[in-house]
């Protein structure tokens, strides 16, 4: 059954963790044992009513606040598709959270009250999500019922949306009129918008078509763990683990491994049920080759005439991670990408995003806790690395303090090729 991970964003108090809650509810996804934990919940608070957002606010902190503060994960089921949401915050200070859960979803959640219509909070998250590349937008215009069904809000946040989703690429938008609270067009059609002639947002996120969304061109295979029992009836057998990043991998395939550049086919294609005859994304498998080359963690295994860009100059987005620190020039930080682990530097910061505006800071010196700007590294080796809206797996990086071996920062490949 294909799975679909999907991330909801929207300013504070627009309803994401209670139309979780709802959609959990309504399609019966939840035990009686958690439904009894957020009925005390929501007594112990003095809430005359069961409130479903508790269902997402897993934290003692958020549920006595009444915000979300970590990305809380929720997974769940319906006959044609599994899901995994994340449900990440909207206080700015928690840009980096919401960056976290967003960075795997194939789709973006985002809600807007129609009280209140499009907010600077709107917009930076929106922003963030097409600069995650997430490729397919659902806007839930919220709260509808306290403005009394009234179609004329609904088609001015969707024009207002649209005009700024205009300003960065996202390939597929839809806009759902709902309300959590009360379950309208969440599972169940409501005969409260005869004017809306769309899906429920349940429907949707069984049917949005996302296969076409991975990279089936090109192959990549970052080693993560090489396979060699020292005893036993398989002491021979020499295997790679890892992640399949791109494109489709069979039996009898030409193949080269970088950085070493030799080439060589693959023996076989192995999975914990046994071989397999193609391998693509996401799947997990241990690849074998037919010559016995040194292959170690760190390499990539891709096809003769489609490599990715070996360089050790990056040109990225990077959104900082921390208030221990800041990002400036001159600094040193290991740089985790794929599996491949290298040193880099900071040879430049182009400039900083306003994320509320778009606006582009030239003038910038340091990147704070949750901001995010253009920055430039040079490394220690070359990383095989491709632009990040062609491949969200190979154009991704995590920089990572030696000192404390904490994450400080998260990017994504613009280039590998530095201008100016």
């Amino acid at each position: 059954m294909e799975m679909l991970r999907f991330c909801t964003v929207g300013s504070v108090d627009d309803g994401k963790s209670t139309l979780i809650g709802r959609m959990l509810y309504d399609a019966k996804s939840i035990f009686e044992d958690q439904w009894d934990a957020v009925e005390r919940a929501s007594e112990n608070r003095g809430d005359s009513y069961t409130d479903l957002a508790l269902l997402t606010d897993g934290l003692r902190a958020e549920r006595e606040q009444g915000i979300t503060i970590d990305v809380a994960y929720r997974y769940f089921a319906t006959p044609r598709r599994k899901f995994i949401i994340a449900d990440t915050p909207g206080h700015i200070q928690y840009t980096r959270n919401m960056v976290t859960g967003a960075s795997t979803a194939d789709l973006a959640l985002i809600l807007i009250d129609a009280r209140h219509g499009m907010v600077e909070q709107s917009r930076r998250h929106a922003f963030i999500s097409s600069l995650l590349g997430i490729p397919h937008f659902v806007v839930c215009v919220n709260k509808m019922d306290l403005v009394d069904w009234d179609e004329a809000v609904f088609e001015q946040i969707r024009a207002e949306f649209t005009a700024f989703a205009s300003r960065f690429h996202v390939a597929d938008i839809t806009f759902i009129p709902v309300s959590a609270l009360e379950g309208d067009n969440v599972v169940d059609r409501s005969e409260n918008t005869p004017w809306y002639e769309g899906a429920t947002l349940l429907h949707h996120l069984e049917e949005v078509h996302i296969a076409s969304d991975r990279n089936m061109i090109d192959t990549r295979f970052p080693v993560q763990y090489v396979i060699r029992p020292m005893s036993g009836e398989h002491h021979d057998y020499r295997g790679y683990a890892g992640t399949v990043a791109g494109g489709v991998m069979r039996p009898g395939d030409e193949v080269v491994v970088l950085p070493s550049g030799f080439a060589t086919t693959i023996e076989s294609i192995d999975t914990y049920d046994g071989p397999i005859e193609e391998a693509y994304p996401p799947m997990a498998v241990t690849v074998r080759l037919t010559d016995d080359l040194d292959v170690s963690r760190g390499d990539m295994i891709c096809r003769p005439a489609n490599q990715p860009h070996a360089s050790q100059d990056v040109d990225a987005m990077v959104c900082w991670m921390t208030d221990a620190s800041t990002l400036r020039p001159n600094a040193k930080y290991a740089i985790k990408q794929t599996s491949r682990v290298a040193r880099g530097l900071v040879r430049d910061l182009r400039y900083r995003i306003d994320i509320n505006t778009l606006h582009r800071d030239q003038e910038a010196t340091e990147l704070k806790l949750n901001e995010i700007g253009r920055v430039q590294f040079r490394t220690t080796l070359p990383l095989f690395a491709d632009e990040y809206r062609r491949n969200r797996g190979t154009g991704s990086f995590i920089l990572i303090d030696e000192q404390t071996n904490n994450t400080v920062g998260a990017g994504m490949v613009l280039s590998t090729e530095l201008t100016g």
